[in-house]
């Protein structure tokens, strides 16, 4: 086997080469043609810088080591070309090895084979390192700007950068931002908050961050007049404004029924009034709420300024007729008492009428019934309740001592769960007890129980167990 090392192209053929020739360190085996005729003539020419070009021989020496390959030696240039052969770059790591014709085709490959660089930049490289000489070390590489992401050369990459219009510099009236190179002078001039700014109406100069606080106090600066007249005033020539303003100055239309506090020159009351409809809306409800509040605080004051304290209810139905007819038309209509006091801090009691009868006296009779409600004094009574209650249908007769009254009472049971301590809230479905036939329909005519239309009917709440009263 030949060790191809360092060696000048040696041209077999149009596409063969090879150089020194060395197969004497015993390292390697024996060449392939050792039975060849003037094989060591021919490698000797190798060292003699002998050029085989198309065939023939050309040598630098004596003609007489030539050698035709054309004709008498044509079966020794194929085994030549045929022996095995080592890459020249063998000691630098390369492993190839194969026949000497294909050598050349190999250094065309080898990673290990110098060539010139492919970015034309005039070194050679071996194969292997080709690609980190391009990608860091070769003058003439690609390389992205950090800024603009343009590619350039490395030579020219510094300078294209020191002057990249997307580098960001800090601001130089040090507002702390960083902006664009092609940028930062729009950014100084018209949104730098340190940028240096006339006021238009005292003309002093002010950084852009300071000037609206300036404007808050400038004595120059125009305000509204505080009565609305629809004048814009210096500030400074305000109070002198404000004499002459509020002599003429009036008030909302709405301010006695909705509440408004507007005040404004006469001029500017109707504009007023078109902007704030919702306004003057939502006063006229709010006020529309509180009356109804207190509407209903001063019913609850009237009803405790009339409640009777003393344990006697005076009932009085006016319209009976009309309500007689209600309640036969309307099944179950219940009339209901104000509530009363059995005393100053006693229990409190209500009654309900069925005009046209309840339960076993539907129809036919007058119903009524009484129940405990809930009281201010609950938590300090005793329970259950046991007054004894009386209804009592007045006879209106004019002469009194004629009066034929109809009276019925009972005395509460105390297992009856009625009398128990009524719920903190009220149930308007609770019946209380009662008589489901109190008086009949048809008694009703018989004395002038029924006088003007209107019928009295006494209840009474008495201490004493066992009086009917």
């Amino acid at each position: 086997m030949i060790a191809a090392r360092s060696f000048e192209f040696l041209s077999l053929a149009e596409d063969s080469a090879v150089t020194d020739l060395d197969y004497s360190d015993g390292s390697e085996s024996p060449p392939d043609y050792e039975e060849v005729h003037d094989v060591e003539k021919m490698v000797q020419n190798v060292h003699n810088e002998t050029v085989y070009s198309k065939g023939t021989i050309f040598t630098t020496s004596s003609t007489d080591s030539s050698l035709d390959m054309n004709s008498n030696n044509s079966s020794s240039r194929e085994r030549i070309l045929a022996s095995t052969v080592f890459c020249i770059h063998r000691m630098e790591g390369c492993s190839w090895m194969g026949q000497l014709g294909r050598l050349k085709g190999h250094l065309n490959t080898c990673k290990k084979d110098a060539i010139f660089c492919v970015k034309s930049c005039g070194a050679r490289i071996a194969r292997v390192n080709m690609e980190d000489h391009i990608m860091y070390t070769c003058p003439n590489r690609a390389i992205n700007c950090a800024y603009c992401k343009k590619p350039f050369s490395s030579t020219d990459i510094d300078v294209h950068q020191n002057m990249c219009g997307f580098e960001p510099l800090y601001c130089e009236n040090k507002c702390g931002q960083r902006i664009a190179r092609n940028r930062l002078k729009a950014h100084m001039v018209n949104t730098c908050a340190k940028r240096v700014i006339n006021c238009k109406y005292c003309v002093k100069s002010y950084t852009a961050d300071a000037l609206q606080g300036h404007q808050i106090m400038c004595p120059k600066f125009p305000v509204p007049c505080p009565n609305r007249c629809g004048e814009n005033c210096r500030r400074e020539e305000m109070e002198r404004h404000l004499v002459r303003c509020e002599a003429g100055a009036v008030g909302c239309p709405h301010k006695k029924a909705a509440g408004c506090s507007w005040t404004g020159h006469p001029s500017v009351v109707d504009q007023h009034l078109l902007d704030n409809k919702d306004y003057h809306m939502d006063l006229l409800l709010q006020k529309t709420r509180n009356q109804a509040e207190y509407i209903d605080r001063l019913k609850q004051e009237l009803e405790r300024a009339n409640i009777n304290k003393d344990g006697i209810l005076i009932w009085k139905i006016k319209d009976f007729e009309a309500k007689m007819e209600e309640a036969k038309a309307s099944e179950g209509l219940e009339l209901v008492s104000l509530p009363f006091y059995t005393s100053a801090c006693g229990y409190r009691l209500q009654a309900s009428l069925f005009l046209a009868g309840n339960g076993a006296g539907e129809g036919t009779h007058m119903s009524i019934y009484i129940k405990v409600v809930p009281g201010e004094y609950d938590n300090i009574l005793k329970w259950p309740f046991k007054h004894t209650i009386s209804f009592t249908l007045i006879d209106q007769d004019p002469c009194r001592q004629s009066a034929v009254n109809i009276v019925e009472s009972f005395i509460p049971d105390p297992n009856w769960a009625n009398f128990a301590r009524a719920s903190k809230v009220e149930d308007p479905d609770q019946l209380g007890f009662g008589f489901p036939k109190f008086v009949p329909h048809g008694m009703l005519d018989l004395r002038q129980y029924v006088k003007e239309d209107t019928l009295f009917i006494k209840i009474r709440a008495d201490p004493n167990k066992g009086v009917a009263v």
